[in-house]
């Protein structure tokens, strides 16, 4: 058995001192420090820093140099591997766009890593599927030649490991798939990329949409008099909500309002490109262009093209650019995402039960040491 002592112990309601985090792979017990011998366990010190869950990543592209779209086992692990340095202990890995061969390869990829007990990266929970099923007036860095009509049966047949895919449910067809795949139950519908309306958004949520890529990217804006795709996403009390809080998506400004308005239906991602991770330069997105400038990755048109965001940041930035706890914070990268996904059973909080994914960082969120499994898997040097 293992324990963590002198750590400020995150919990999903709230930040807690004097306490013992106990655990071998999963969590065992949270206990008074003077009642803990401590002669008994593997002993970390956390020294006066945050203990906290493991990161949930829902959305990630890249990493390392390295893009889920690519079908590459090996190029899966070392993203995989790199984002521990996050904190992120689970992740989503997210196709784009690209020819049905393609994404097919991709998850049949990702399966291999969920399954593969060989490797020491965050642990793969299933893949989100960014397209095709998307509108081209909001394609953003997605390639228009590869967008199809919506297919239901195109998810089901692989919801052995897709765990959420995006919809731009005005689209012919749209609602039909929403509808079906919602009803089997298996996989989180998501609207993004979307030129909808407030009405058409609407009814894509009765239909079964509970959750919004990149809210305010690639979609129909918030105005007094049509309220867009944001204004439906933000009214739903259903409909879960990802921001990619890099300061340049979306400005801190909005920060406040979106997690007042969201509350635990919040949920942070990167969205993060193979740039991640990399020195400025020249990378490619979904085969297309793309230049890497500090947190900027645009395409040549000028067009954003993800982030290079880490997730341990997104926390840091939104800890700093609204109203919330450090434990609401947090739950925005790990149980609000874990919720969303359906796997807030085993992961996504410090609770007796759930697996021992956590993180030990400071209280600028820069990581120390990232515990997967109860094994630690990065220690900072």
């Amino acid at each position: 058995m293992k324990c963590i002592i002198n750590g400020r112990l995150v919990l999903p309601d709230g930040v807690v001192d004097g306490k013992v985090l106990l655990y071998d792979e999963k969590i065992a017990g949270i206990a008074d420090a003077g009642t803990v011998d401590l002669s008994a366990y593997e002993v970390i010190d956390a020294k006066g820093n945050l203990v906290c869950p493991g990161l949930v990543d829902m959305h990630i592209h890249g990493y390392f140099n390295e893009d889920a779209s690519d079908g590459s086992y090996e190029g899966l692990k070392k993203m995989a591997e790199g984002i521990v340095e996050n904190g992120v202990t689970s992740w989503c890995p997210t196709t784009m766009t690209v020819s049905k061969e393609e994404i097919l390869k991709a998850f049949e990829v990702a399966r291999e890593l969920k399954a593969s007990k060989e490797y020491y990266g965050a642990k793969v929970i299933g893949v989100n599927s960014e397209g095709p099923f998307i509108n081209p007036s909001k394609k953003g860095a997605q390639a228009e030649e590869h967008i199809l009509r919506p297919d239901a049966d195109f998810i089901l047949d692989n919801a052995d490991i897709v765990k959420l895919f995006t919809v731009a449910p005005e689209m012919d067809g749209g609602l039909e798939c929403i509808e079906k795949v919602h009803k089997d139950g298996r996989v989180l519908v998501s609207m993004g990329h979307t030129g909808a309306s407030f009405e058409e958004a609407l009814k894509g949520v009765k239909a079964g949409v509970r959750h919004t890529t990149h809210l305010f990217n690639a979609m129909t804006p918030l105005m007094h008099r049509n309220p867009g795709v944001v204004g439906a996403a933000l009214s739903c009390d259903n409909v879960s909500c990802e921001l990619i809080a890099d300061t340049f998506h979306v400005n801190k400004g909005l920060f406040k309002l979106v997690s007042k308005v969201k509350g635990d239906k919040l949920c942070l991602i990167t969205d993060c490109m193979r740039a991640g991770g990399m020195a400025d330069g020249d990378y490619t997105l979904g085969g297309q262009h793309v230049k890497k400038t500090g947190i900027q990755c645009l395409l040549d048109d000028g067009t954003i093209a993800g982030s290079v965001l880490k997730l341990n940041n997104a926390v840091k930035n939104l800890y700093e650019n609204s109203e919330l706890s450090i434990s609401e914070a947090v739950n925005c990268a790990s149980l609000n995402p874990a919720k969303a996904l359906g796997v807030d059973d085993t992961i996504g909080s410090l609770e007796v039960g759930k697996c021992a994914d956590i993180m030990i960082c400071d209280n600028d969120f820069n990581i120390i040491n990232t515990i997967i499994g109860g094994t630690i898997r990065y220690e900072c040097k």
